[in-house]
This record gives structure tokens, sequence and C-alpha cells, in this order.
């Protein structure tokens, strides 16, 4: 991320990509949240790291069915024009039944072009 301090933003603010994505994520929507990222795009979560829009859609229809939960934004934060984190608190039925994550945004030519979603 940015080597600028990170400043908390209202969740709205969020640019449309990010809040995009994350709707239709939330939804199970993946062609849809595909749509926000670019091709290239890499995602890293639970250590794993998926490259391209054949991986991330592998990924995002594995993880959708995966566990049952309930996610919540509850903060979000802006390093710079290109960094952004959203952080959800989950509950559900995954081990240790709640959690916050950080989503790590770095977009690049008005798409997403890195999530790093980590705890």
């Amino acid at each position: 991320m940015s080597t600028d301090q990170p400043q908390s933003i209202a969740p709205e603010a969020l640019p449309e990509v990010v809040t995009g994505f994350l709707a239709a994520h939330r939804a199970h929507d993946t062609a849809a949240a595909l749509g926000f990222l670019r091709p290239d795009a890499t995602v890293t979560d639970d250590g794993r790291t998926y490259r391209g829009a054949p991986a991330i859609e592998a990924w995002m229809n594995r993880s959708a069915g995966e566990y049952t939960y309930t996610t919540e934004l509850t903060g979000a934060q802006r390093a710079d024009a290109e960094h952004y984190v959203a952080t959800h608190h989950l509950e559900g039925d995954f081990p240790g039944g709640a959690v916050d994550l950080h989503y790590r945004f770095r977009l690049g030519g008005g798409l997403i072009e890195d999530l790093r979603i980590e705890p």
C-alpha cells in the first residue's frame, strides 16, 4: 500500500468501483463482480493468491458456497487515490464464528488491480 497514512472516510466515500465490487461479491454475483476487476487482477484471500479472471471466478464461486455468513461494512479508509481499505464484520458458521476482515484495494485504470483480504 502507499506510504501515506490511511485516513478514515465514510463508507459511502469509497470509489464506485469498490462499492460495486463489494455489493456484487456480497450478492454472490460473480459476473458483476468480475466487471469491476482488471482482467489481470490479483486477489489474495486466506493466504492464497488468485491471478486473472478465470482463477478469481473459480475462487468466488467456491467461496460463495463454502460457509453461510452475514457481513456488515463497518469502516473505510483512503491512503491515496489508488489505495482503499473496506473493513467488514462477518458472523457465520465458519471456524471462529466472527471476524473483522480488511479488504485492501489497489486501483489501476479505473478498475481493481489488486485485492488483499486479511484480518
